[in-house]
C-alpha cells in the first residue's frame, strides 16, 4: 500500500486552545455532523483542499517545533473520518517523542468496530499512539443531540466509555447554547454521565458565540442560530457548576 495522504483543511502553528501547551494544530477536511453552532462549516465537505503526507506534516512541524513544544493536535472537521492517516501521523510523532492529541466528537466510533473484527483493530491501533483525547460531547440527550447535530449521541457516549476502559486521558469539551444545552436538567445529566468515567483530566465549558456568522454568509449557508444570543460568562459559570453538581451526585 502506498503512502497514506490526508485531506487537509489548514494548519495552525502556535495554537493555545487545542490541548496542553503551545501546539501545532492540523485541521482535517470532512465532517458528517452539522452542528447548528459549527464555526468551521468550510470543513464539512470531504474531498476538498490539499492532500498532504505524514512526512509533509512533520516537516512543517519541524520548522516551528521550537515554538510548539506542547505537541501536535489533530482536529477538523472530524479527524476520525481519516483514522488511518491520523494513526500513521501519530505513530511517526511518537517515534519523535511528540505529544499527540486528538480533538474529536467520537461520532465515527461503533462499539463493534474495535472488538476483534478484521485484521486491523483501527481504534485500538490509533489509541496506542494517542496521549490525549479532546472529546466534544454536544448534548447528553439523544433526541436533542439529533436536533442539534443531525446524529445520535449513542456512539459518542460509547466512545467515551471505551476511552475510559482504555485509560486514555480525556479533556471533555461541552458548548453551552442558550435554550439548547443551557438547561439544568441536561447539564446535571451530563455530569452524572461524566461521573461514570475514570479518565477525565479536564472539563472545558465553552460558551456559545456567534462569531461564525460572517463565514456562513460568505459561504452562502444559512446560519441556524442567527437569533440566538451568545452565552454570558456568568451563565457559563452556572453551567459548569450544574455539571459538577451532577458529577458529585
Amino acid at each position: 500500500m502506498g503512502e497514506i495522504l490526508g485531506n487537509i483543511h489548514s494548519i495552525e502553528s502556535c495554537g493555545t486552545v487545542d490541548g496542553p501547551g503551545i501546539r501545532f494544530v492540523v485541521f482535517l477536511q470532512g465532517c458528517p455532523m452539522r452542528c447548528m453552532y459549527c464555526h468551521n462549516p468550510d470543513t464539512w465537505v470531504v474531498n476538498e483542499n490539499q492532500k498532504m503526507s505524514v512526512s509533509d506534516i512533520l516537516s512543517q512541524y519541524d520548522s516551528v517545533k521550537e515554538f510548539c513544544k506542547g505537541g501536535i493536535t489533530v482536529t477538523g472537521g472530524e479527524p476520525l473520518m481519516q483514522i488511518y492517516f491520523v494513526t500513521e501521523l501519530f505513530k511517526e510523532a511518537k517515534k519523535r517523542e511528540i505529544h499527540t492529541a486528538l480533538d474529536t466528537s467520537g461520532v465515527m466510533f461503533s462499539p463493534s468496530s474495535h472488538r476483534g473484527e478484521g485484521v486491523l483493530n483501527k481504534f485500538d491501533e490509533l489509541m496506542k499512539y494517542t496521549d490525549l483525547v479532546l472529546l466534544d460531547i454536544k448534548h447528553i440527550d439523544d433526541e436533542e443531540h439529533k436536533k442539534l447535530t443531525g446524529h445520535s449521541n449513542k456512539n459518542i457516549l460509547e466512545f467515551a466509555k471505551y476511552l475510559s476502559e482504555k485509560q486514555i486521558p480525556v479533556w471533555i469539551r461541552h458548548v453551552v447554547v442558550p435554550e439548547i444545552t443551557f438547561k439544568k436538567e441536561y447539564l446535571i445529566r451530563l455530569g452524572e454521565f461524566l461521573k461514570t468515567l475514570k479518565n477525565i483530566k479536564a472539563l472545558d465549558v465553552l460558551p456559545y458565540h456567534d462569531m461564525a456568522i460572517p463565514k456562513y454568509e460568505s459561504l452562502n449557508i444559512p446560519y441556524p442560530l442567527k437569533n440566538t444570543p451568545p452565552l454570558t460568562k456568568e451563565e457559563a459559570l452556572q453551567a459548569r457548576n450544574w455539571i459538577l453538581e451532577g458529577m458529585k451526585a
